[in-house]
């Protein structure tokens, strides 16, 4: 008898397993990073949802900067590259895939480094012009991150059909409209004055591309598990007959 189509067979459960694991991240990453977003920005005594930026939860001398870096930063960093890895691994020979993949785990590091080595300054700090070189390069910083997930959007697209490549394309006109309307009060911000619905801009800046992955990795999830290893098919109709039977 045989055996080569059941050694296959299992082997392929196994990595198919890995992969639905490192893929399901996608899903956990962006939840988790909403979550916290939302949790730190109620510790945060005065800090408004509405009208303050994301980053003015991280800056330098917040009361909820530790908190960001260690209970946001870092688990979400960690949960991207396992999903970067994931989406890698699943792309086959695919180029759009592996540089997905890519980008996802340079996301990943990107934020993750530039949130601890280059922290934005306070708005009374900025407004009284003491803010370093290194609060200031945060600016670039924060412009890389949409542009990184913007890229991911734009490869990603091309992995599942035709209707998420048109979600995709939306979600990142959603993207540039919203840092449109952002940078218009960016003036305003350094000045210390009052920036309303600055916060729901940038939140929708970051929050599209979060959903984005979230459905990503359901649509990956869902191809993973209609896989059929090569060589394998003759056992998967048996398995199917004694399951009927």
């Amino acid at each position: 008898m045989d055996t080569r189509p059941q050694t296959l067979y299992r082997s392929f459960e196994r990595h198919s397993t890995l992969r639905k694991v490192l893929l399901g991240c996608g899903i956990v990453a962006p939840a988790w990073w909403v979550t916290l977003d939302v949790i730190g920005s109620l510790r945060y005594p005065g800090y408004s949802y509405i009208d303050q930026t994301i980053s003015e939860l991280s800056a330098q001398s917040a009361p909820t900067r530790n908190f960001m870096l260690d209970f946001s930063g870092t688990p979400y960093a960690a949960l991207l590259v396992a999903f970067g890895i994931g989406v890698w691994r699943s792309a086959g020979g695919r180029v759009a895939g592996r540089a997905t993949g890519a980008l996802l785990i340079g996301e990943a590091a990107w934020g993750y480094v530039g949130g601890i080595a280059f922290p934005m300054a306070t708005r009374e700090v900025i407004a009284a012009g003491q803010d370093t070189v290194r609060n200031q390069i945060h600016a670039w910083y924060g412009i890389g991150m949409p542009i990184l997930l913007a890229l991911v959007a734009g490869f990603g697209s091309r992995l599942l059909g035709k209707k998420f490549r048109s979600y995709s394309y939306v979600t990142i006109i959603v993207m540039l409209v919203a840092g449109v309307l952002m940078g218009q009060q960016t003036g305003a911000m350094t000045a210390n004055q009052p920036t309303p619905w600055l916060g729901v801009e940038e939140r929708v800046t970051a929050y599209a591309p979060m959903l984005w992955l979230s459905v990503f990795a359901l649509g990956l999830l869902h191809a993973e598990s209609a896989r059929v290893p090569r060589g394998s098919e003759n056992l998967l109709l048996r398995r199917r007959d004694k399951a009927v039977i």
